[in-house]
């Protein structure tokens, strides 16, 4: 029995949850829309774009940025709604661009696949973990130019900034860890560490508590887990089925969002609308970004 309930479904493939004044937002790859849902369960679709939508963030300004997987480039949408070339992606990434979070000082970290995941996971199975090429985290800076943030990274993944705009600290899903940086001067990621160990767990979507815990989406099980620097896990959630991302929201910053589906393979997630939101209150609230 999952630990959860059940906010909405009947989505194809949820990513970058994000709570913003009042409602969850968040990317469903397979309707190619960005969505937006309230405590309650109203769902509504904010907009549609001719790409697959993954990661979310708010500029300083208010303006919002979404991730286009496919044409490896941000999009901003702008205040009167619409959807404008933001920054090119494809000199440092080389597949599907994906989940991002934006600073306070309006710098995008961006993650990527790194090469094609659904061709290597039927090629061969599990091994891919083993054995992958590596890739860049990349960062765009609020005059939307692009560099690479840090190299050699195993599927960056779900990110977080602490409090203090300080620490990035970011889900290698590949590399069963979550590692993080001291963010310099001038968005310089600097101290490169292992964070935390998570051993048998593919770290996907990422979000931060006031205790300075992680919660962690296991893509390779129907839970959420909350780990402290270290690895020590201090909470399993069970979900009703595979986990992508997770957020923490709500009016008070503690009801725990997990953005689940039956699959993450392209063809089956297209294909079927198994794609869920379930929800749990959890007594530490939010904190950070996203």
């Amino acid at each position: 029995m999952a630990d959860t309930t059940t906010l909405v479904e009947g989505l194809h493939f949820g990513e970058g949850p994000r709570w913003r004044e009042g409602r969850l937002w968040f990317s469903d790859f397979y309707d190619h829309a960005v969505k937006s849902v309230s405590g309650a369960g109203d769902l509504r679709t904010e907009f549609e774009l001719d790409d697959q939508p993954s990661g979310l963030g708010w500029l300083p300004d208010g303006r919002l940025l979404v991730v286009a997987m496919k044409a490896r480039t941000l999009l901003v949408r702008e205040a009167g709604g619409s959807l404008e070339h933001y920054a090119d992606l494809r000199e440092h990434t080389a597949h599907l661009c994906n989940d991002m979070v934006v600073d306070g000082q309006g710098r995008a970290w961006v993650g990527n696949f790194g090469f094609d995941l659904d061709a290597e996971l039927e090629a061969r199975g599990t091994d891919v973990i083993l054995d992958h090429p590596t890739t860049n985290l990349v960062r765009v800076d609020p005059d939307g130019s692009v560099a690479v943030a840090a190299a050699d990274m195993h599927f960056p993944n779900g990110t977080v900034v602490t409090p203090d705009g300080a620490t990035l600290i970011v889900a290698e899903t590949l590399g069963g860890c979550l590692t993080a940086f001291d963010i310099g001067s001038g968005g310089k990621l600097e101290n490169r560490r292992i964070w935390a160990p998570l051993e048998g767990v593919a770290p996907d979507g990422i979000c931060l508590n006031e205790k300075r815990q992680v919660w962690v989406a296991n893509a390779l099980a129907p839970e959420v887990i909350c780990v402290a620097e270290g690895g020590t896990i201090v909470r399993r959630v069970e979900t009703s089925q595979f986990c992508y991302a997770c957020m923490l929201g709500g009016e008070d910053g503690s009801t725990l969002f997990a953005v689940t589906a039956a699959s993450s393979d392209h063809r089956a997630a297209a294909a079927a609308r198994t794609g869920k939101i379930e929800m749990l209150r959890v007594a530490t609230p939010h904190a950070g970004l996203p």
